[in-house]
């Protein structure tokens, strides 16, 4: 594959209690995307924490089976980090302690950034950090949990809910408190969802505010852009989302650059039919085949994004039911097509536009504290920050 290089210099592992990753780099959970088998693709790029699909805290204490389904593991993935959403002090505990006495996670992050109306309509995801005090108790459960097992707790969140009530600074504090190993900032507000730009200058304040490391989120799209959020920053790592959509090779990119070795990887159109084909086999692996090539459809845009393949065969791969089926439909591509560098730095997956107003409880804004705030679990959360 070609690249591009520079020669920066190296940055430090990220320390999350007693885990260490050596590439400051985490992969944002995506629902229906970060799987075992794209963990285990993006993983094979290269280091850093590669993080499960969103589960809910109630869906794992009650077994629900669509949340034991998704917490599946790849043989190889020897460093297992969930994600947790919940609203429930006592149900985030008890799901904490599950993960860690059953599953044998090394990492539990919670989900405080969720932008989703039917998700910050109950309370959850980006609206529950404005209850500091039902955030402190939902953290002090979890590290409680978590704490006898040595396993680290960080958080995800965002700048608040929207430009006039902003959380993100009280929930470091409260983050740090409670115990918490780092949290992660997606530089939006829940009003903003995914539209218009971070704003990674608050990321800064609250690096400045906080003395446990704060990760960085938002449009990192190049290896490029997460050494220019880290150096503007001072953020002791990156939270990777949208930018890896059909772009695993980004943590390759990610390693090299946090080494010292800028690197911005351009593979051919052959070169990214074999990462298409590599990333069919290992959901066919752990799905079978007939769900690994319909979970493998949603992909197929996010891959050929810039190409010039033709509507006709782009239609027909979204439209993928077998392995045999793939390999015709790959090899009718120009492997020889270069990577389409107008594609380079710009924004995948979904965007949208800002929410005049956001799905909220009634009377949440009324007050700020919440502590002993009842807010009922939702079993069937959705996923995202």
């Amino acid at each position: 594959m070609g690249r591009v290089t520079a020669a920066p210099m190296p940055f430090a592992p990220l320390t999350l209690g007693s885990l260490q990753v050596d590439t400051p780099v985490v992969l944002a959970p995506m629902a229906g995307i970060t799987n075992a088998a794209y963990r285990r693709l993006c993983a094979e790029q290269g280091a850093g924490l590669y993080v499960c699909e969103m589960i809910t805290s109630r869906g794992l204490v009650e077994r629900d089976q669509h949340t034991m389904d998704m917490l599946v593991f790849d043989e190889l993935e020897t460093t297992r980090s969930v994600q947790l959403y919940g609203t429930d002090p006592v149900y985030v505990g008890k799901a904490a302690e599950i993960l860690c006495a059953e599953y044998g996670v090394a990492h539990i992050d919670l989900n405080f950034g969720c932008p989703v109306p039917k998700v910050t309509r109950k309370g959850g995801g980006g609206a529950l950090p404005w209850k500091r005090g039902l955030l402190g108790s939902i953290l002090e459960h979890a590290v409680a949990a978590a704490t006898p097992y040595d396993v680290p707790v960080t958080m995800k969140t965002r700048k608040g809910i929207d430009a006039d009530h902003l959380t993100y600074l009280d929930a470091g504090r409260i983050a740090q408190e409670t115990g918490v190993a780092a949290i992660a900032l997606h530089g939006r507000t829940v009003a903003q969802a995914y539209s218009g730009e971070a704003d990674w200058d608050a990321i800064g304040e609250l690096v400045a505010h906080v003395d446990i490391p704060v990760l960085g989120n938002g449009d990192i799209w190049e290896a490029a852009d997460a050494l220019r959020m880290v150096e503007q920053t001072g953020a002791a790592g990156v939270v990777v989302g949208r930018g890896c959509l059909g772009r695993p090779w980004l943590f390759r990119d990610l390693a090299a650059a946090f080494a010292g070795e800028q690197v911005a990887t351009l593979p051919t159109l052959g070169e990214v039919a074999a990462m298409m084909r590599r990333h069919a086999e290992l959901l066919c692996q752990h799905l079978g085949e007939e769900r690994g090539c319909k979970e493998f459809r949603k992909h197929v845009s996010w891959y050929l994004k810039g190409f010039a393949a033709g509507g006709e065969l782009r239609r027909s791969l979204g439209l993928v039911d077998s392995l045999a089926a793939l390999d015709r439909m790959l090899g009718e591509l120009d492997p020889a097509e270069p990577f389409p560098v107008a594609e380079l730095g710009t924004p995948r997956g979904r965007q949208g536009s800002p929410r005049a107003r956001v799905a909220l409880p009634e009377g949440w804004l009324d007050e700020a504290d919440g502590t002993g705030c009842a807010v009922p679990e939702d079993a069937a959360a959705g996923s995202g920050g």
